[in-house]
């Protein structure tokens, strides 16, 4: 029997948990790896996470796009519920399920280097406030926009190109490009670097809706209603 329009599939539920989940492991166990286990210098660590998260994502997105739209996000789901490509049940449920997956994710990076961190769970000290609070408007900014503007273009692309945004925003925005609720809370519950204190965090969540819901007015009014060209038909101009 085919599945009604409305109905949520269990398959949805548990791809977005799965991609959440190990969303959050790419972007925790390898700062433990090496600040905790190799002692590398800051630097380092956390060029090895972007380099991680950028490669991660990547598969994550090719991997479960087809089944859920690989949204991992709590503000992407909001975004695609405003733009009526998913209800509003789904999207409830979809927001649910990546919080857990977060948090499932949390359990398992500290479980597996639990001889550093000493703790399956513990909540952050971690202070990120001040200047940084920008960064997490233009980097979840620019990520909403990058999605909408792929997806309105049909873009074969998308998994590549969201993998080095994420992975290059995370070097370059004072906040290392949080962008994603789920994340900013899974993050408050690890006493590594890697933390964030609850009010902080609650911060930059305002700061990621704001900064989707001003990518998503400015997608409405400049590029919404004109056609974009998918890569593989844009003519070659190159010499």
């Amino acid at each position: 029997m085919n599945e009604s329009k409305n109905q949520v599939a269990a398959k949805e539920l548990v791809a977005e948990m799965l991609g959440s989940m190990f969303l959050v492991m790419a972007a925790v166990s390898p700062m433990i790896m090496f600040t905790e286990v190799s002692d590398a210098p800051i630097g380092v660590a956390l060029l090895a996470n972007a380099v991680a998260v950028a490669f991660v994502l990547c598969a994550l997105i090719e991997i479960f796009r087809r089944i859920s739209g690989a949204h991992f996000n709590p503000v992407v789901t909001m975004v695609m519920l405003t733009e009526k490509r998913i209800g509003r049940q789904k999207a409830a449920l979809f927001v649910t399920v990546q919080f857990a997956g977060g948090i499932i994710g949390m359990i398992i990076s500290h479980l597996m280097f639990f001889d550093e961190v000493g703790s399956v769970l513990a909540i952050s000290d971690n202070v990120r406030s001040g200047h940084v609070f920008i960064g997490e408007v233009f980097g979840t900014f620019i990520l909403v926009m990058a999605i909408l503007l792929l997806v309105k273009a049909k873009s074969s692309m998308i998994s590549i190109i969201i993998g080095l945004l994420v992975g290059g925003q995370i070097v370059s925005t004072s906040s290392t490009m949080f962008a994603n609720p789920q994340v900013t809370v899974a993050r408050m519950f690890t006493d590594t670097i890697l933390g964030i204190r609850p009010i902080d965090g609650m911060i930059f969540i305002v700061m990621q809706v704001i900064g989707a819901l001003l990518a998503y007015l400015v997608y409405r009014f400049v590029f919404a209603k004109n056609k974009i060209n998918n890569i593989n038909d844009v003519e070659d101009t190159t010499i």
